[in-house]
């Protein structure tokens, strides 16, 4: 019942109102943009994907926040926040009028590339800036409540973004008129973003006058103090790594289900049911990361982190492995959907245990220094195994090697964190 007393409460502060609205109207947009750009390069019947095109539209899409994000609290502690949620959101918008125009004529090369890069890496801007305006608007209790609000209903409304896009793309009569469509509407979101944090003060989101300005010279000396942080707390420092090595088969295993959905399970000229079906399995993996983070707070006080992480982890390897070789051979769908769900599992348990035990291993004058390392390493490690599954696996999706490959990286991961449960 607090709980919801709190959630009331926050809701009931206007200016929280406004700063929410300009997130979750963000995010939304983001989910479209990415809806338009997998629809546009990966679902298209004129184009059918090659792991290298994969691999590619998913580094644009994870890059910008490794790259961009310990960076930008340098220059959010220089400019007014309002000003930067209100003129990135309006780039954003002009930006992707300029990502329609590559679409309407057909470019999918670099150009297209960098034209989304550029939106993506703005975007982060707008994220952190959301953070840290955010204690300006609500104080005390109240704040830890937006703190758990906000980038949960974001997420929820980034992934009705991406749902969405595909509704628009297939009632606007798909190809790549339909992305121009949902393109259309991403733009008018971010439009509304900006319209709505224009309604703030233009000091309301600081920074203030005592706020502690850093350097660029500054985040990369405290980058690696956080490295450090890492490397003198070994507990901390395995927890990061466990989840990374998740992380590179998962990404593996993302381009692995796009290439068997779209170039094998499917004919190439029905990308419908091939974008489908890839939402299936993402379904699959949302479902399996929601069942461990209800499971594991429970699990990790009976048996404990270490021991509860290699447990989720190994249950996996069989899984995924026998899983993925009956849904390319066999060519079923519910076979790539256990893959997806037994992974995600292991994946939230992993991270719900990590996080914890970071926290409680590394002072908290260095947190976010750590977190900031964490969160570089664990989006370059989903790169780093969608990279390697470009070089690695046919255009079909169809390689045991790559999935036998995959089923030993977790069962030596899980082996490896296992002679370290003290």
């Amino acid at each position: 019942m607090a709980g919801i007393g709190n959630l009331r409460s926050v809701l009931a502060v206007r200016d929280f109102r406004r700063l929410f609205g300009v997130r979750i109207l963000g995010q939304f947009a983001d989910g479209l943009l990415q809806s338009a750009l997998a629809t546009f390069v990966l679902f298209s019947p004129e184009r059918q994907p090659t792991a290298a095109s994969v691999a590619a539209a998913f580094a644009i899409l994870f890059l910008p926040y490794s790259l961009v994000g310990p960076f930008a609290g340098v220059f959010l502690d220089e400019w007014r926040r309002r000003q930067v949620l209100l003129y990135a959101n309006l780039l954003r918008a002009v930006l992707v009028i300029g990502v329609a125009a590559l679409v309407w004529n057909r470019h999918d090369g670099l150009d297209l590339g960098v034209a989304v890069l550029v939106v993506l890496g703005v975007g982060r801007f707008v994220l952190a800036g959301l953070a840290a305006s955010l204690p300006h608007v609500v104080a005390g209790p109240l704040l830890v409540t937006a703190n758990a609000l906000t980038p949960t209903t974001g997420t929820i409304f980034a992934a009705i973004g991406g749902l969405l896009g595909v509704v628009i793309r297939s009632v606007a009569g798909g190809g790549d008129t339909g992305s121009v469509v949902v393109l259309g509407c991403a733009i008018a979101s971010y439009a509304l973003a900006a319209l709505v944090a224009a309604t703030l003060g233009k000091d309301r989101l600081g920074p203030d006058e005592d706020t502690i300005r850093n350097s660029l010279s500054g985040v990369l000396r405290g980058l690696g103090e956080g490295f450090r942080q890492l490397v003198q707390h070994p507990v901390a420092g395995r927890a990061v790594l466990v989840v990374m090595l998740h992380r590179v088969a998962f990404g593996a295993l993302t381009v692995i289900g796009i290439l068997l959905v779209r170039n094998t399970l499917n004919p190439s000229s029905d990308p419908d049911d091939a974008l489908k079906q890839f939402a299936l399995t993402t379904a699959g993996a949302a479902i399996g990361a929601l069942i461990g983070a209800v499971v594991t707070p429970g699990m990790t006080r009976r048996i404990g982190f270490v021991t509860w992480t290699c447990i989720a982890i190994a249950q996996a390897v069989p899984l995924v492995t026998v899983a993925a070789f009956i849904g390319a051979y066999a060519k079923s769908m519910p076979a790539l959907m256990v893959a997806a769900l037994s992974l995600g599992f292991a994946g939230q348990s992993a991270k719900v245990s990590s996080d914890t035990l970071v926290q409680r291993e590394i002072d908290d004058d260095y947190l976010g220094r750590v977190f900031s390392i964490f969160d570089i390493g664990v989006n370059m490690s989903l790169v780093l195994g969608i990279v390697i599954v470009a070089f690695t696996c046919p255009q079909s999706g169809v390689s045991a090697p790559v999935y036998a490959g995959i089923g030993v990286l977790l069962a030596v991961t899980a082996l490896w964190y296992s002679r370290h449960r003290r």
